[in-house]
């Protein structure tokens, strides 16, 4: 990288950092400080919710399986834009009217507070997952650029998102998340794919140049599409930092069309950037590792100052992801887990206080497991098999079927999260089977302990619109 590059990135750094400042000022109450005060027009919520979807693994991971395995690539990411797009569809009309902050405090209304507990852990476990793999991606690009050790470059990159998203908390990341859409938008859409494309002599010559298999849809194989459809179709209608995103908004129709908006982006830049890893492959066809395949293209083809754009972009997918993450993940320990059971007279600043201590001591273990795991794709698979396998039937089966008992909850979340990391240890971490053990195992002890447990009592949920009656044993 040459002295303007570097400029471009610093400037770009600088002013994440000065956004976590403003951000201060605006998160006055908890509301502002988790939901960013939920005020948020379409345009920006769109542009948040992208943001929040096309993270680290989205980007280097989508160039990456590009370059290995050529247009049938674009399936990992496709896949995050249909959850995103079913959740809009099917789920946030179940879910809008509630005054709740994360999916546990929903399933803690829904079915009592040991399910909250118990979906709580799960979540920010699946949270913090997330959070590394954008840690592993901040420290890959850091040290491909400037050349330093793998560990600094993660420190260094970790710690300017948790900076500003211990100041500010949502606030500054909807702030952020908005600068990030439009430098990710103008990096991949308008200067590395033409740039791309251009230098192997355009799409034709491109898909001349490339392998036969690398022009099929399937070419990844229809094993590794399902279980991208199970990892990420299920995984985001039910993700917290996904959710957390959405009730940034005004209302439930800005809900609904910005989480469609936002899929049908996400498509397109799957699409993207498949075509950017082949490109990739055309002309770096003996890379070491394809994970840097984003990067070293970038480093080849662009001029000084393009480049330092594209990369700010590369880091823009990085850290709105990874701030999303930490931040949901901290919501979930502190309101679903702190405040319930250890410091139940919190207040909202006493909230914000420890929201923000919970944030800086998850940073550090995100580092550390980053550290120890390095697989970005690895990581990502691990974080999504237990969210997916875990909390998608207890949540959604709930939603809509008022019969199901709290038990039933409970006890589905706890023995599909044993036998999902059971089964990790025989199968993989990468494998399907633990996610399609989870899911029947959840299902299997929902319905049969719902089935085996009337209903004696009846509830009822005051949401801002409706009255609904829910069964429960108690």
């Amino acid at each position: 990288m040459n002295t303007l590059d570097t400029i471009v990135l610093v400037f770009y750094f600088a002013l994440l950092m000065i956004i976590g400042v403003i951000g201060i000022k605006k998160a006055k109450s908890e509301k502002d400080f988790l939901l960013a005060g939920s005020r948020l027009g379409y345009f920006r919520h769109v542009g948040c919710l992208a943001a929040v979807i096309i993270g680290g693994a989205a980007t280097m991971g989508s160039t990456t399986l590009g370059y290995d395995f050529g247009i049938s690539g674009f399936w990992f990411v496709s896949m995050m834009g249909l959850g995103i797009a079913g959740l809009g569809l099917f789920v946030v009309n179940k879910i809008g009217g509630y005054d709740v902050f994360t999916i546990s405090q929903l399933l803690g209304k829904r079915f009592g507070e040991g399910t909250q507990l118990i979906s709580a852990i799960v979540t920010a476990i699946y949270t913090l997952m997330i959070v590394v793999t954008q840690v592993i991606g901040m420290g890959n690009v850091i040290h491909v650029l400037l050349g330093w050790s793998v560990t600094s470059s993660m420190f260094i990159g970790g710690g300017i998102v948790f900076f500003y998203t211990v100041l500010g908390g949502m606030w500054s990341i909807t702030l952020t998340d908005i600068i990030q859409f439009i430098v990710m938008t103008v990096g991949v859409f308008f200067i590395m794919l033409p740039y791309s494309v251009d230098h192997v002599g355009g799409l034709t010559a491109l898909f001349e140049k490339v392998p036969d298999t690398h022009r099929s849809l399937t070419n990844i194989g229809w094993g590794q599409i399902f279980q991208y459809f199970l990892l990420y179709f299920f995984g985001l209608i039910v993700s917290q930092d996904i959710w957390q995103r959405v009730f940034t908004a005004k209302s439930q129709k800005v809900m609904k069309q910005s989480a469609v908006s936002a899929g049908l982006y996400s498509v397109f830049y799957a699409v993207a950037l498949s075509i950017v890893g082949m490109c990739a492959l055309v002309l770096l066809p003996n890379l070491d590792n394809s994970q840097s395949a984003f990067t070293s293209l970038a480093l080849t083809i662009l001029p000084p100052g393009l480049l330092g754009l594209v990369l700010a972009s590369v880091c823009s997918a990085l850290m709105s992801n990874a701030s999303g993450a930490i931040f949901a993940s901290a919501t979930l320990i502190t309101n679903d887990i702190i405040k319930v059971y250890i410091k139940k007279d919190m207040d909202g600043r006493s909230v914000i206080k420890t929201s923000r201590i919970v944030t800086i001591v998850l940073g550090l273990l995100s580092v550390i497991f980053s550290l120890w795991i390095q697989n970005i794709l690895v990581a990502l698979d691990m974080a999504y098999a237990i969210l997916s396998g875990a909390i998608f039937v207890p949540l959604v089966v709930g939603l809509y079927w008022k019969r199901v008992t709290s038990e039933a909850a409970f006890y589905a979340i706890i023995s599909s999260t044993l036998i999902i990391f059971a089964t990790f240890g025989i199968y993989g971490i990468s494998s399907t089977w633990p996610i399609i053990y989870g899911l029947v195992t959840g299902l299997v002890v929902l319905v049969g302990v719902t089935v085996l447990t009337p209903a004696r009592k009846t509830k009822i949920f005051q949401t801002r619109s409706t009255r609904e009656t829910y069964s429960y044993k108690k």
